[in-house]
């Protein structure tokens, strides 16, 4: 799980509190086990959204994500209906927003191929699925472990798993990054078959 008491970067600076993070279990699922669960499962499809967008901090925006609605849960919590998840994805794509403008901004250069294409989160993530599931067995188990864990934790795992493959870090990042891109490439033809559908 994400470190708690880090900043949130955003308009008004927000900590994530003990007690604001319990709240968002809560809401959850009211076992704490169940919610701790579904709180990693959702970290981690959030990742792989980003991840799909072409997100470079794909795990600081999942984080962001999840600070965002922790700060708003106490305000909906009790009239909040439907799957948790679903909520998040909401957030997930205002943040995704945020971040191509920052990155024209910082690049004027044109936005992604993917802007404008992702409104379905749903599809999106189904899209995910499907392309990770085309990839060899290999590969789509050295992206899954490539994106895991949180900052410190995720650059010493990267190492392990570079010298678990025989390979220098930098060559584990060039490998991960084209596994990226044909992912990428491969949801952007299903998104736009499933738009044409």
């Amino acid at each position: 799980m994400q470190k708690l008491n880090s900043s949130v970067r955003h308009k008004k600076e927000w900590v994530l509190t003990q007690e604001a993070f319990d709240g968002l279990l809560c809401w959850l699922d009211t076992d704490r086990a169940r919610a701790g669960r579904k709180y990693e499962e959702i970290r981690q499809k959030l990742i792989k959204i980003f991840v799909c967008r072409g997100c470079t901090v794909a795990e600081e925006l999942a984080d962001e994500t999840i600070n965002r609605v922790a700060k708003k849960v106490p305000e909906f919590r009790d009239t909040y209906v439907g799957e948790p998840v679903h909520y998040f994805y909401g957030v997930a794509h205002n943040i995704h927003l945020e971040y191509l403008r920052k990155k024209r901004e910082a690049e004027r250069a044109l936005p992604p191929p993917l802007v404008d294409q992702c409104d379905d989160t749903e599809l999106e993530y189904e899209c995910l699925e499907e392309c990770m599931a085309k990839l060899p067995p290999e590969y789509r188990n050295l992206v899954l472990e490539y994106y895991q864990d949180d900052k410190r934790a995720k650059i010493e795992h990267r190492k392990r798993l570079a010298e678990r493959m025989g390979i220098e870090l930098n060559a584990l990042r060039i490998r991960a990054y084209r596994i990226r891109l044909e992912l990428h490439d491969c949801i952007r033809e299903c998104l736009r078959q499933g738009e044409a559908a």
